[in-house]
């Protein structure tokens, strides 16, 4: 596995890429990506952290793992290139953007226009086999993206969590929120989001309290 990852993360994590777990991740992920179709495409394996630098990110939403469909994932949790139909999780993420914060809907899926502006887009797991929900779960990228979470808890400044779902929240459950926004809610997939995603306004609350810390709004 070619790991290519902007500095500022390479600083917080060098440590987990000599460890044993990440040395047996890389082996195992070259060899599915070798034998299997996998997504993302390599070089976007890393991409949640090449689009958001360390030192700029300033709010984080958490993910599963990537799309299992062609030409959907591209390394962001929930978003999909450009040209691709939304699928229904983005979908009601995107309605409830326009909803909330009063603006039309998104025509692009593509949310790098978020991370470009500080939202980690981070997935528990960054890579999967095509068409198997999963499949690269418990092989050590849980550990690895925990180490990712724990180095944004440990930062000075402080940092919005958009905890989407019981395993979004259970992923994070160790950050400090004496000291960070943690916002929760169902997660938006079309068998939840009606249970209080729809009108949970996160990302106008996450707006009026980055203002509040004299840091710039997210245009979502």
């Amino acid at each position: 596995m070619d790991i290519r990852i902007e500095s500022g993360w390479k600083a917080q994590l060098s440590r987990e890429f000599e460890k044993e777990y990440f040395l047996q991740l890389s082996k195992f992920v070259r060899q599915e990506y070798e034998t299997y179709h996998c997504f993302p495409p390599p070089a976007d394996i890393f991409a949640a952290f090449n689009r958001c630098p360390f030192d700029q990110t300033r709010v984080v939403i958490i993910g599963q793992d990537p799309y299992i469909r062609p030409d959907q994932a591209h390394g962001l949790s929930f978003s999909v290139r450009d040209g691709m139909v939304f699928p229904p999780s983005l979908r009601n993420i995107l309605k409830e953007v326009a909803e909330d914060t009063g603006t039309e809907l998104p025509l692009s899926g593509d949310l790098s226009r978020w991370a470009e502006q500080g939202v980690l887009l981070l997935n528990a797991t960054l890579t999967v086999r095509e068409g198997a929900s999963g499949s690269h779960q418990g092989k050590g990228w849980e550990t690895f993206t925990d180490a990712a979470i724990r180095a944004i808890n440990a930062k000075e400044e402080p940092v919005a969590f958009l905890l989407w779902g019981s395993f979004a929240q259970k992923k994070a459950s160790f950050v400090d929120t004496a000291r960070h926004l943690v916002l929760k809610a169902p997660h938006p997939s079309p068998l939840s989001a009606h249970r209080g995603f729809f009108g949970s306004r996160h990302f106008s609350m996450t707006n009026h309290w980055l203002s509040k810390q004299g840091l710039t709004p997210v245009v979502w």
